[in-house]
Protein backbone atom coordinates (compact mmCIF):
# COMPACT_ATOMS: atom_id res chain seq x y z
CA UNK A 1 0.00 0.00 0.00
CA UNK A 2 0.83 3.75 -0.44
CA UNK A 3 2.17 5.81 2.35
CA UNK A 4 -0.92 7.29 3.19
CA UNK A 5 -1.97 5.73 6.38
CA UNK A 6 -2.80 2.69 4.35
CA UNK A 7 -4.86 4.70 2.10
CA UNK A 8 -4.33 3.86 -2.37
CA UNK A 9 -4.84 7.27 -4.46
CA UNK A 10 -6.52 6.63 -7.90
CA UNK A 11 -5.50 9.57 -9.92
CA UNK A 12 -7.60 9.84 -12.65
CA UNK A 13 -6.00 12.03 -16.11
CA UNK A 14 -8.08 13.20 -18.55
CA UNK A 15 -10.63 15.36 -20.30
CA UNK A 16 -14.02 16.97 -19.69
CA UNK A 17 -15.95 12.89 -19.60
CA UNK A 18 -13.91 12.01 -16.66
CA UNK A 19 -13.59 15.56 -14.93
CA UNK A 20 -15.39 17.06 -12.01
CA UNK A 21 -17.62 19.27 -13.76
CA UNK A 22 -18.43 22.66 -11.45
CA UNK A 23 -21.92 23.51 -9.94
CA UNK A 24 -23.38 25.24 -12.66
CA UNK A 25 -23.13 22.73 -15.17
CA UNK A 26 -24.91 20.21 -13.10
CA UNK A 27 -26.29 17.52 -13.96
CA UNK A 28 -23.24 17.37 -16.32
CA UNK A 29 -21.23 14.71 -14.76
CA UNK A 30 -17.26 13.32 -15.68
CA UNK A 31 -17.75 9.75 -14.88
CA UNK A 32 -14.30 10.29 -12.46
CA UNK A 33 -16.76 12.75 -10.52
CA UNK A 34 -19.01 9.56 -9.45
CA UNK A 35 -16.31 7.16 -9.05
CA UNK A 36 -15.67 7.40 -5.44
CA UNK A 37 -19.54 5.93 -4.76
CA UNK A 38 -17.56 2.55 -5.96
CA UNK A 39 -14.99 2.32 -3.60
CA UNK A 40 -14.56 2.02 0.41
CA UNK A 41 -12.61 4.66 2.60
CA UNK A 42 -9.14 2.73 2.07
CA UNK A 43 -9.34 4.56 -1.77
CA UNK A 44 -9.41 8.38 -2.04
CA UNK A 45 -9.76 9.52 -5.94
CA UNK A 46 -7.71 12.28 -6.26
CA UNK A 47 -9.46 13.70 -9.96
CA UNK A 48 -6.59 15.61 -12.24
CA UNK A 49 -9.23 15.64 -15.63
CA UNK A 50 -9.88 18.82 -17.00
CA UNK A 51 -12.25 19.72 -19.68
CA UNK A 52 -10.20 20.11 -23.29
CA UNK A 53 -7.57 18.55 -22.53
CA UNK A 54 -5.60 16.30 -24.73
CA UNK A 55 -2.82 14.09 -23.44
CA UNK A 56 0.10 16.66 -24.75
CA UNK A 57 -1.83 19.82 -23.61
CA UNK A 58 -1.83 17.58 -20.09
CA UNK A 59 1.53 17.48 -20.17
CA UNK A 60 2.17 20.91 -21.27
CA UNK A 61 0.00 22.36 -18.59
CA UNK A 62 2.27 20.93 -15.72
CA UNK A 63 -0.91 18.56 -14.96
CA UNK A 64 1.09 15.54 -15.26
CA UNK A 65 3.86 16.63 -13.07
CA UNK A 66 1.32 17.78 -10.45
CA UNK A 67 0.11 14.52 -9.65
CA UNK A 68 4.10 12.80 -10.09
CA UNK A 69 4.98 15.20 -7.52
CA UNK A 70 2.23 13.27 -5.44
CA UNK A 71 1.68 9.67 -6.46
CA UNK A 72 3.29 6.85 -4.35
CA UNK A 73 4.02 3.17 -4.60
CA UNK A 74 0.99 0.98 -5.38
CA UNK A 75 -1.10 4.20 -6.12
CA UNK A 76 -2.58 3.90 -9.62
CA UNK A 77 -2.84 6.63 -12.28
CA UNK A 78 -5.66 5.87 -14.76
CA UNK A 79 -5.02 7.77 -18.06
CA UNK A 80 -7.79 8.09 -20.75
CA UNK A 81 -6.90 10.94 -23.93
CA UNK A 82 -8.50 10.68 -27.40
CA UNK A 83 -11.36 13.03 -27.64
CA UNK A 84 -9.56 16.35 -27.78
CA UNK A 85 -5.81 14.61 -29.44
CA UNK A 86 -8.09 14.49 -32.20
CA UNK A 87 -8.05 18.39 -31.96
CA UNK A 88 -5.42 20.90 -33.92
CA UNK A 89 -3.54 21.11 -30.83
CA UNK A 90 -3.89 17.49 -30.06
CA UNK A 91 -1.97 14.60 -31.20
CA UNK A 92 -1.20 12.40 -34.30
CA UNK A 93 -2.76 8.79 -33.45
CA UNK A 94 -0.03 7.02 -34.69
CA UNK A 95 2.99 8.39 -33.60
CA UNK A 96 3.12 11.67 -30.59
CA UNK A 97 -0.08 10.48 -29.01
CA UNK A 98 1.61 7.07 -27.80
CA UNK A 99 5.02 9.22 -27.12
CA UNK A 100 2.68 11.43 -24.69
CA UNK A 101 0.97 8.23 -22.97
CA UNK A 102 4.33 6.52 -22.72
CA UNK A 103 5.14 9.77 -20.53
CA UNK A 104 1.99 9.08 -18.31
CA UNK A 105 3.05 5.06 -18.29
CA UNK A 106 6.88 5.95 -17.52
CA UNK A 107 6.27 8.48 -14.95
CA UNK A 108 3.75 6.13 -13.07
CA UNK A 109 6.26 3.32 -12.90
CA UNK A 110 8.68 5.57 -11.74
CA UNK A 111 7.30 6.03 -8.99
CA UNK A 112 6.52 2.12 -8.29
CA UNK A 113 2.68 3.37 -9.12
CA UNK A 114 0.28 1.31 -11.47
CA UNK A 115 -0.54 3.33 -14.68
CA UNK A 116 -4.28 1.86 -16.29
CA UNK A 117 -4.94 2.61 -19.86
CA UNK A 118 -8.55 3.58 -20.86
CA UNK A 119 -9.51 4.05 -23.99
CA UNK A 120 -11.95 7.07 -24.69
CA UNK A 121 -15.44 6.24 -24.05
CA UNK A 122 -17.94 6.67 -27.19
CA UNK A 123 -19.99 9.66 -28.80
CA UNK A 124 -23.43 8.94 -29.01
CA UNK A 125 -23.23 8.82 -32.78
CA UNK A 126 -25.77 6.32 -34.12
CA UNK A 127 -26.23 4.96 -38.00
CA UNK A 128 -29.75 3.87 -39.74
CA UNK A 129 -29.03 0.28 -38.17
CA UNK A 130 -28.86 1.77 -34.71
CA UNK A 131 -25.36 0.75 -34.56
CA UNK A 132 -22.74 2.82 -32.83
CA UNK A 133 -20.38 5.13 -35.13
CA UNK A 134 -16.92 5.39 -34.31
CA UNK A 135 -16.04 9.06 -34.08
CA UNK A 136 -12.75 8.72 -32.71
CA UNK A 137 -10.33 7.85 -35.34
CA UNK A 138 -7.68 5.81 -34.80
CA UNK A 139 -7.33 6.76 -31.26
CA UNK A 140 -8.91 3.61 -29.25
CA UNK A 141 -6.31 1.48 -31.69
CA UNK A 142 -3.32 3.08 -30.88
CA UNK A 143 -3.90 2.91 -27.21
CA UNK A 144 -5.19 -0.86 -27.33
CA UNK A 145 -1.88 -1.37 -29.26
CA UNK A 146 0.44 0.69 -26.85
CA UNK A 147 -1.10 -1.11 -23.68
CA UNK A 148 0.54 -4.53 -25.44
CA UNK A 149 3.38 -3.12 -26.48
CA UNK A 150 3.79 -2.10 -23.09
CA UNK A 151 2.24 -4.35 -20.83
CA UNK A 152 -0.05 -2.27 -19.30
CA UNK A 153 -3.49 -2.97 -18.43
CA UNK A 154 -6.31 -1.29 -20.29
CA UNK A 155 -9.97 -0.90 -19.88
CA UNK A 156 -11.51 -0.90 -22.75
CA UNK A 157 -14.03 1.57 -22.20
CA UNK A 158 -14.17 2.70 -26.16
CA UNK A 159 -16.04 -1.30 -26.46
CA UNK A 160 -18.00 -1.48 -23.59
CA UNK A 161 -19.31 2.13 -23.78
CA UNK A 162 -20.46 0.87 -27.22
CA UNK A 163 -22.22 -1.80 -26.28
CA UNK A 164 -23.97 0.41 -23.34
CA UNK A 165 -25.27 2.39 -25.63
CA UNK A 166 -26.27 -0.03 -28.62
CA UNK A 167 -28.06 -2.28 -26.15
CA UNK A 168 -30.24 1.38 -24.72
CA UNK A 169 -31.22 2.10 -27.97
CA UNK A 170 -30.98 5.82 -30.23
CA UNK A 171 -33.67 7.47 -27.87
CA UNK A 172 -33.40 5.50 -24.44
CA UNK A 173 -29.18 6.31 -24.83
CA UNK A 174 -30.05 9.80 -24.66
CA UNK A 175 -30.28 9.50 -20.95
CA UNK A 176 -26.98 9.17 -20.49
CA UNK A 177 -25.57 12.91 -21.56
CA UNK A 178 -26.96 16.24 -21.52
CA UNK A 179 -30.27 16.13 -23.30
CA UNK A 180 -33.24 18.16 -22.36
CA UNK A 181 -35.87 20.50 -23.33
CA UNK A 182 -35.37 24.04 -22.68
CA UNK A 183 -36.86 24.56 -19.18
CA UNK A 184 -36.41 21.09 -18.09
CA UNK A 185 -32.88 22.09 -16.10
CA UNK A 186 -32.58 24.94 -14.19
CA UNK A 187 -28.78 25.51 -15.38
CA UNK A 188 -29.86 25.12 -19.01
CA UNK A 189 -32.98 27.06 -19.71
CA UNK A 190 -32.54 26.82 -23.23
CA UNK A 191 -32.17 23.30 -23.28
CA UNK A 192 -29.48 20.71 -24.36
CA UNK A 193 -28.75 18.97 -26.69
CA UNK A 194 -25.24 17.15 -26.10
CA UNK A 195 -24.08 13.94 -27.38
CA UNK A 196 -20.34 14.15 -25.94
CA UNK A 197 -20.80 15.12 -22.03
CA UNK A 198 -22.57 12.76 -19.84
CA UNK A 199 -25.33 13.91 -16.93
CA UNK A 200 -24.72 12.20 -13.26
CA UNK A 201 -26.80 9.00 -14.55
CA UNK A 202 -24.77 8.72 -17.63
CA UNK A 203 -21.47 9.43 -15.36
CA UNK A 204 -22.72 6.56 -12.75
CA UNK A 205 -23.26 3.94 -15.83
CA UNK A 206 -19.61 4.94 -17.29
CA UNK A 207 -18.31 4.24 -13.68
CA UNK A 208 -20.03 0.90 -13.60
CA UNK A 209 -18.07 -0.24 -16.66
CA UNK A 210 -14.81 1.12 -14.98
CA UNK A 211 -15.38 -0.99 -12.33
CA UNK A 212 -16.27 -3.73 -14.68
CA UNK A 213 -12.82 -3.30 -16.11
CA UNK A 214 -11.09 -3.56 -13.14
CA UNK A 215 -12.62 -6.26 -12.00
CA UNK A 216 -12.13 -8.34 -15.19
CA UNK A 217 -8.49 -7.48 -14.21
CA UNK A 218 -7.95 -8.52 -11.19
CA UNK A 219 -6.70 -5.83 -10.00
CA UNK A 220 -6.30 -5.82 -6.24
CA UNK A 221 -8.32 -2.73 -6.25
CA UNK A 222 -11.12 -5.42 -6.49
CA UNK A 223 -10.87 -5.81 -2.68
CA UNK A 224 -11.75 -1.98 -2.08
CA UNK A 225 -15.14 -1.98 -4.34
CA UNK A 226 -17.82 -0.72 -2.57
CA UNK A 227 -20.28 -3.38 -3.13
CA UNK A 228 -23.34 -1.31 -2.13
CA UNK A 229 -22.59 1.19 -4.82
CA UNK A 230 -21.30 -1.03 -7.38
Amino acid sequence: MSDYDGIIHIFLAGDSTVANCPAHEFPMSGWGQVLPLFFNNKVVIINEAKGGASSNTFIEEGRLNKILEKIKADDYLFIQFGHNDQKSYGTDAKTTYKDCLLQFINGAKEKSAHPVLITSVQRRCFNNEGKIVNTLDEYPEAMRSLARETDVPLIDLWQKSKTLYESLGVEESKRLFMWAKPNELTNYPNGIEDNTHFSEFGATEIAKLVIEGIKELQMPLINYINHSGS
